[in-house]
């Protein structure tokens, strides 16, 4: 009868076990519940899907519910959305948000030449930014990642050296016979190709909308001359293109962070330090790197996003 006892109690006792780990599994559950789902939203170009996959992954591993809806056009269409509540979150860029969405006009340049507009401008276009979407969309911007995704001119090795081109306004000379080639957001913004002309004084013989996709290889294939390059696009390095100089520091600062809905940090205050954990860890280089492994590396934006997290030490691993 000893011997039953004993075993009926440790059956017990092993049933209390499992009894109070599933309570405390279902008492985990309840708290994710608690937590919304958040919506994170991303424009239709490379780099934006990876940095939405980190935002989505982090606030996932955090126990967040998340919902993609990335790819979802240019920065008028993302912007709307997040104002009308389709999405919760997305990455910015600080010159965009400063001139295409709050209609800023671009910083002064004087007669030399000698305004750096990338470098000095930085903070002042990140406050102004914070300031007004907060104070006219109920928008947060978090803090910057670091790298600075700057709009660019770029050339082949042979017409940098056919025309002798460094800069931005060695093309004044020949830009008329050339053909420009850009994203259809690029040649209508005033941080585009109508603020560039301008401010160069020139005007290109020809442009052509292209795909996101299809800008770089139209270049190096011979369909355009010039195009507008992103900074912290690999393929500038993998197809040996040549960045053309802003010397009169036209192209404002372009610093990535996140744009939250106020609504949501009243709701989960911790969003804003989950996110923050990526400020200033993300420099040019590595920014490049990244969007390369999925522009000619093959590799999925989700992929390249949760690898680089994992090895921050940012989220858990699944190996």
């Amino acid at each position: 009868m000893g011997r039953f006892i004993r075993t009926i109690a440790t059956v017990l006792v092993a049933l209390g076990l499992v009894l109070a780990s599933l309570a405390g599994a279902a008492g985990a559950a309840a708290q994710d519940e608690d937590k919304p789902t958040v919506v994170v939203g991303s424009k239709d170009f490379t780099e934006q899907i990876i940095v939405a996959e980190m935002v989505a992954l982090l606030l996932e591993d955090n126990g967040y519910n998340v919902e993609r809806q990335l790819n979802l056009g240019g920065t008028a269409v993302v912007h709307q959305a997040l104002v009308s509540g389709e999405i919760d979150i997305y990455v910015e860029y600080t010159g965009t948000g400063l001139l295409a969405i709050l209609g800023q006009e671009l910083p002064e340049v004087d007669a030399a030449g000698a305004t750096p507009a990338a470098d000095s401008g930085q903070d002042q276009v990140y406050e102004i930014v914070s300031s007004e979407y907060e104070a006219q969309f109920g928008l947060e911007w978090l803090e910057p990642w670091g790298f600075n995704n700057t709009y660019a001119l770029a050339v082949t090795q042979e017409t940098a050296e056919e025309y002798d081109l460094r800069t931005i306004s060695d093309l004044e000379a020949v830009a008329g016979e050339m053909t420009f080639g850009a994203t259809q957001e690029f040649l209508v913004r005033e941080d585009g190709l109508p603020g560039l002309e301008a401010a160069y004084g020139f005007e290109f013989g020809d442009e052509q909308g292209l795909d996101p996709g299809l800008v770089y290889s139209a270049v190096a294939e011979g369909q355009v001359d010039v195009i507008s390059a992103f900074a912290t696009d690999g393929r500038i390095e993998a197809l040996d293109l040549v960045l053309l100089e802003d010397d009169l520091g036209f192209f404002p600062p372009y610093y990535a962070a996140p744009v939250v809905s106020q609504e949501l940090l009243e709701q989960s205050p911790e969003i804003r330090d989950i996110l923050n954990q990526l400020a200033g860890t993300i420099d040019d280089s590595t920014m490049a790197q990244l969007n390369l492994r999925v522009d000619e590396g093959g590799e999925s934006e989700i992929d390249v996003a949760r690898s680089y997290l994992e090895e921050q030490g940012l989220i858990g691993s699944d190996g």
